[in-house]
């Protein structure tokens, strides 16, 4: 209830000030240096699970966003940001959405019809600290742990009070107490009481290193390391590499009142990739680790842009963002071509196996990609993209083959 009363205080603050617009009191302005923008994200997305006695589920969705960001006050360190994102299916519902009144008849594409308050914060920086209140989008890192699900059509924000600070060069340090979170599915917003904690130091450009903390009340806590950075191993030609390691264990926070399940499991990734004119080569190794002793859940990242990861047909979204008792092993090849004027395309196979059980083969996947800038309108792309999923071991949870595409156009303004 606290929590929502603070979330009610700063989107008032920020929806009246913004409405004050032009006006003046004594000379002073309440807000200047106005900016808008925008985005128009037109969809068709197809998906088909092999055998699960559903109907194949065509949607044509498009997302709208409009955002206006002020100062206020004449003062050049207090900001405000308000914004709204709308998705409409256009009344076509052949595909289920995930919601409770969903198509069921259809498989799966969580694009839900609906609209949110996706941004309302105040934002003001002393020197090299920053404090920011309300809702906004937090990606951090990989997106990995913490990010928005950019990719669905409406975007996860979060309700938080967020510090930064960059006191020391090449340090930066940022906590964060999340309240709350909407988006990606049509539920409204999810109360929480959880904590980040997140430093990051790049002594150059090879080799960056971070250390976090992500306290997630009733789901788990995570404590982790990550370094990243680019070796040159020859004439403009860089060796990208990222290293990851992270433990979970039990939530240290109980906000529901119900008992904290037991947690004993460990991450691991490793990634390496090159570019050789316009040739990208890369090889990834992730390993999200299985249930361990008496822990009854394996390694799980439930807040991360789950799409970025194990394979553009989201197999594993609810094993990798829920319990993931037998874990799972990813390795992966991707081959990239992309130049300025033909485009970014782009290849991944995807090899997946799990850590327990007597059958461990979860199966492959391949994707392909081919996105480029739109000639003729600045801020316009365009996008096609695949994936096919091909099972293996059956009775471990992954038994059918599913296959997904989408067309889609954005603008940005």
């Amino acid at each position: 209830m606290k929590k929502t009363v603070m979330s009610a205080v700063v989107y008032t603050a920020v929806i009246g000030t913004l409405n004050l617009a032009s006006a003046a009191d004594n000379g002073l302005n309440i807000i200047d240096d106005i900016k808008f923008s925008g985005q128009i994200r037109p969809r068709y997305e197809f998906a088909d699970t092999k055998d699960n006695v559903k109907d194949v589920a065509n949607s044509f969705t498009a997302r709208v966003r409009l955002a206006v960001e002020a100062k206020l006050f004449n003062v050049h360190a207090l900001k405000a940001k308000i914004g709204v994102t709308s998705v409409n299916n256009f009344g076509y519902t052949d595909y289920n959405d995930g919601s409770a009144s969903g198509n069921t008849k259809y498989d799966k594409i969580v694009d839900a019809q609906q609209a949110i308050l996706s941004e309302a914060y105040l934002s003001y920086t002393l020197s090299d600290t920053n404090i920011l209140a309300g809702r906004s989008h937090i990606n951090l890192d990989d997106q990995r742990f913490i990010g928005t699900v950019g990719w669905r059509q409406m975007e996860r924000a979060y309700d938080t009070l967020t510090v930064t600070n960059k006191s020391v060069k090449n340090l930066t340090l940022l906590g964060s107490w999340i309240y709350g979170y909407q988006g990606v599915n049509s539920k409204p917003t999810t109360e929480t009481s959880s904590a980040i904690l997140h430093a990051n130091y790049k002594l150059n450009d090879m080799f960056n290193a971070t250390a976090f903390s992500y306290i997630l009340a009733d789901v788990h806590n995570t404590y982790g390391l990550r370094a990243t950075g680019a070796i040159p191993i020859g004439n403009d030609i860089k060796l990208n590499y990222a290293a990851s390691y992270a433990k979970q264990a039990k939530a240290s926070i109980n906000y529901n009142g119900t008992a904290n399940a037991n947690i004993d499991a460990s991450y691991i990734d490793l990634a390496v990739n090159t570019k050789i004119n316009a040739y990208t080569i890369g090889l990834e190794y992730e390993k999200l680790g299985k249930a361990e002793g008496t822990s009854t859940k394996g390694f799980t990242t439930p807040l991360a842009t789950l799409h970025k990861f194990q394979g553009f047909a989201d197999e594993f979204l609810a094993q990798t963002g829920g319990s993931n008792d037998l874990g799972l092993r990813d390795i992966s090849v991707k081959v990239g071509y992309a130049t300025k004027n033909s485009g970014k395309a782009l290849v991944i196979y995807h090899k997946f196996f799990a850590e327990a059980g007597a059958n461990k083969d979860f199966g492959s996947e391949i994707d392909v990609l081919y996105a480029r800038a739109i000639p003729g309108l600045a801020g316009l792309k365009g996008l096609v993209k695949a994936a096919y999923y091909m099972s293996k071991d059956q009775g471990i949870g992954h038994d059918n083959d599913n296959a997904k595409a989408w067309v889609q156009a954005d603008y940005k303004f």
